[in-house]
């Protein structure tokens, strides 16, 4: 009887890529958390401000792009190994600086480096599912999710005490790199190969057809409006729209983060047994029904459920559009995600001021139902999450599941 349990070493691998995923999400949420603090220290006006926040994402996709090509001459565990100590340095950088240059240059490092770094580890994900034989994207995406609750928590006690930046970065810094310095020994780098020694070296795969990417590319940036919609507008909703007190408006994104994490918890469950096409239609209609109730709530409390609803649907559908990808080309599984992942920065790019504009020129209920209705289109492409047909991905054979009309 063949035992069709992971090695020890694929294991290894998993476990070390959970802790980087984790640390990703601290640092990224210890960046973004404490923007109004950066602010202050540097003395960045609100009209300035959202050219710093604007290039972040901008250098990410161009370090995503970078890595599509990088990864041709080393292995996406080297690239990663390299770039997130860089990206944590970054970020205490930008938090100990004292002229608006310096801030401009630890941004611009920390941007194209955490494209380099988010392209990297999905590549490794990918990699490692294919070899596991069964769905595990959503729990490194867990990882990082609870990373993001921690780095959020950590921020939220340097603003209560009213820590200097520094004082609350390079301790946390201290800690997180080397962590993930000890993690990147048991990278596992193109484990499917591995596992199966009969599949083809990236090197020598097909080409990434972009047509048939097109539709994980735009659920990718569906996703991605829904999230910055909710990071970016959650609390200014609750607060201006529901009338909440202050301190209540800081919660809904918690408990979207709380939700969020759940939801990637047991995603793998649900995707290994209902398959990954009925998981992404169940998270869209979910988060449609989130922004349905966010929009028409009555009062706080209804706003908070719908932004738990949001957190439930939209989790799915990152984990499961990066594992498409691979699946669509396994002989160039690298490339795609690559490309898949600069439609993360278009999405977050997009939906922030897309709901300030709307919000401004109309008003915020209404402005909800646009990312509603952008993110219930993903129901349209789900057919793109199914297995890819027999022949896809040597060169041979279309897939018949795409729909870009």
């Amino acid at each position: 009887m063949t035992d069709s349990r992971p090695s020890r070493r694929l294991r290894q691998g998993r476990a070390s890529l959970a802790i980087s995923f984790f640390v990703q999400g601290a640092i990224f949420a210890l960046l973004v958390t404490r923007i109004p603090a950066l602010q202050d220290r540097y003395g960045i006006s609100d009209g300035l401000l959202p050219l710093f926040l604007a290039a972040v994402p901008i250098l990410a996709g161009v370090g995503s792009v970078g890595t599509e090509h990088l990864v041709k001459r080393m292995l996406p565990g080297l690239v990663l190994r390299v770039v997130q100590p860089i990206v944590s340095l970054a970020l205490l950088s930008a938090g100990s600086g004292t002229t608006v240059w310096q801030l401009a240059v630890a941004l611009a490092v920390f941007g194209l480096t955490v494209g380099a770094l988010d392209a990297s580890m999905n590549m490794l994900g990918v990699s490692l599912q294919r070899a596991y034989g069964r769905s595990i994207m959503l729990g490194f995406h867990g990882a990082y999710s609870l990373g993001g609750i921690a780095g959020a928590s950590l921020a939220w006690v340097g603003a209560h005490w009213d820590l200097p930046l520094p004082t609350l970065y390079a301790p946390l810094v201290a800690i997180l790199v080397p962590a993930a310095l000890i993690a990147g020994r048991w990278y596992v780098d193109h484990a499917a190969q591995q596992a199966d020694p009969a599949e083809p070296a990236q090197g020598d795969g097909p080409s990434v057809g972009m047509r048939a990417l097109l539709p994980l590319c735009l659920v990718m940036a569906f996703a991605y409006i829904g999230d910055s919609t909710v990071s970016n507008w959650s609390a200014k909703y609750l607060e201006d729209v529901l009338h909440s007190s202050e301190q209540l408006a800081t919660v809904p994104y918690n408990v979207y983060m709380v939700t969020t994490l759940l939801g990637r918890s047991f995603g793998d469950l649900g995707v290994r047994r209902f398959g990954a096409v009925t998981v992404v239609r169940a998270g869209a209609l979910l988060a449609g029904g989130g922004f349905a109730v966010v929009a028409t709530a009555p009062g706080a409390w209804a706003g908070m459920a719908g932004f738990t609803l949001l957190g439930l649907g939209l989790c799915v559908l990152v984990p499961q559009t990066f594992a498409a990808a691979g699946r669509l080309f396994p002989g160039a599984s690298d490339a795609a995600v690559a490309r898949l992942n600069i439609f993360n920065y278009v999405g977050f790019l997009i939906g922030s001021p897309l709901v300030g504009a709307l919000g401004g020129a109309w008003n915020y209920r209404a402005a909800m139902l646009v990312p509603m209705a952008l993110v219930l289109m993903t129901i349209r492409y789900a057919r793109s999450f199914s297995p890819a047909p027999a022949g896809y991905g040597d060169g041979h054979e279309r897939p018949r599941t795409v729909d870009v009309g």
